[in-house]
This record gives structure tokens, sequence and C-alpha cells, in this order.
């Protein structure tokens, strides 16, 4: 099948090796500008105009879709369909009717819940017991479309965000050949009861708030792993904290229970967390007890409450 593939991370990546491994045509690429990282924050490209390149693709970062110059450059290209995954640009009426068999687009959850751009960090945070992969037709809404083929598996308890999106990412790639292979597919309407919105993750919503409960506390560490990771205020000092479990205990909120060479217990609004593993601004992820060494905690003193 002749087509064109819009999108950014390595999420996305992984759907386009897969699609080129499958044997599709794919003459185009879109994906976002290139951004400054790095400590020298030169600009890089992403990991799908990476593997284009690779691939002799040729690629194509326009910073918007709604201009004539960028529309004709797609429609030239007369794909028969667009596959999109994390994009990150909106597409117009007007390129979402011109592939013959439309756009679809890979989607991390199970429309219609977490609809928008954090799905796999508010399933979560929200405790969600089963998460999954939705190929649907693309409109112009935000993630409304129909759904062609979908994907689900149990969330594991000790689930990270990094975890969980190697295993939907993984997910996407299988279910994006199958779909490739089957179009036209029917498609079903989402329905209109259990929608929710994945709105973007802001790095203010790192920070940890004691006064919840360990179940809601380890859920927040887990999702804002890898990124931006959670936070904690220590004696006036951000720490982040990377690997924990909910426990017994309880005490003021904040405070510390229980010190030792596999973790610190503090005393959480419900039950205790025992963190395992933490890193200090500017330096490494520690376990506890490297940590301890140059930091020495003792029971009764606190971490800092949010202002």
């Amino acid at each position: 099948m002749r087509l064109i593939f819009a999108g950014t991370p390595e999420f996305a990546a992984q759907a386009l090796q897969a699609i080129i491994a499958a044997g599709h045509d794919v003459p185009l690429v879109l994906t976002q500008p290139d951004r400054p990282a790095g400590r020298g924050m030169s600009l890089q490209p992403s990991p799908v105009k990476k593997l284009a390149l690779e691939h002799g693709i040729e690629v194509f970062q326009p910073l918007s879709l709604k201009d004539a110059e960028a529309q004709a450059k797609i429609a030239a290209i007369q794909a028969e369909v667009m596959v999109v995954a994390a994009y990150g640009l909106i597409l117009p009426q007007v390129v979402l009717d011109m592939p013959r068999l439309g756009c679809i687009n890979i989607h991390a959850s199970l429309l219609p819940r977490w609809r928008g751009a954090a799905p796999i960090q508010r399933a979560l945070l929200a405790g969600d017991a089963e998460t999954g992969v939705c190929i649907m037709q693309m409109e112009a809404g935000l993630d409304t479309g129909p759904v062609l083929l979908r994907g689900a598996f149990p969330i594991a308890p000790t689930e990270t965000t990094a975890t969980l999106h190697d295993r939907l990412a993984e997910l996407g790639a299988s279910l994006a050949v199958e779909a490739l292979g089957k179009l036209p597919l029917p498609a079903a309407a989402q329905p209109v009861e259990g929608i929710t919105y994945a709105h973007k993750i802001e790095k203010a919503e790192a920070l940890i708030d004691w006064s919840k409960s360990a179940a809601e506390l380890d859920r927040h560490i887990r999702a804002f792993n890898p990124f931006p990771g959670a936070q904690a205020l220590l004696r006036g000092q951000t720490v982040k904290l990377w690997q924990a479990a909910p426990v017994p205990g309880q005490g003021e909120i904040g405070q510390i229970l229980q010190v030792d060479r596999q973790a610190i217990v503090v005393a959480c609004g419900s039950g205790a967390l025992a963190i395992s593993e933490l890193q200090k601004a500017g330096g490494k992820r520690l376990p506890v007890q490297q940590f301890l060494a140059g930091n020495p905690l003792q029971v009764g003193d606190r971490f800092d409450l949010p202002a």
C-alpha cells in the first residue's frame, strides 16, 4: 500500500519500522521540526526522522498543515492512506480527505477513555486496571473517530510509564500493520459514555503531596517515570523519587517512620510509602543505601509539605 506516515517520538518510530518491514511503500514521512535537546541544546531530529532517513525516505517537517504549500506536497504523493501516531500537529479536514482511504491514527488508550495527549500517564495516575491501543479512523475532532481495531492488556502493579509505553508501542505497531493489510475495515463508533481526556502532562504536576494515600503516591511515582520524575522536597531541596511501594504505617504526614538499607518509609495521608530509589538535583539515580551515604536521614525527619 502507498502511504504517508506522520509521527514524531519513539512510539511512532516503532510503528513506522513495522510498516516498512511489512513491505508498504512509504514515499513521505511527516514529523515535527528538529528541537533543541541535551546539555548543549543543539537541534535534534525526532526518532521518526532518524528512522526515515536511514531508509532513504523523504522527510517533511512543516510548522503547520494549514497552508497551501504543505497541503500541495501531501496531495502530490497520491497516498492511499495516511498513518498517524503521536504526530503533534492538527490535520485539517482537507488533509484528512486527501488519501483514498483517509487517515488512521494509532492511539494508546481504549477509546473513548483517555482521548488526548497523555493517555499512558493518565491511565496510571487513575489506577486503571487495563489499557491498550485503538486504530482509529481520524476525524476533525480530538480522537473522536470510529475504531477500526483494538487490543487490550492488564496494567501490571509495578508498571511505569516507561514500561507501559514500550508494551503499547509494540502493540500499536502490530495493530497498524494488521489494519493496513485489511483496509477498508468496518468502523465502530465510539460510545458516548465513558469519555475522558488525557490532558498534557505539566511539570508542576510532578510534586508529591504527602496528604494523599500511599497507593495514590505509588501510582504518581510510576506515572511520572521517566518524565518528568516525581518530585519531593527534603530540607528545602528537590529530590526525585523513582521507585517506591505502599506499605502499612501511620504517622504525621511526610514524617519518616523507618530508615534502613532497603527503604525510607514515609507517612502519607493513608498508609506509608517505602522509597527505594532517589535522586538529588544534579545527581544520579541511586538506591536508597547509596543515597543515605551522602544524605543521612533518621526516624522523625520529615519531607517538606507543599505550600
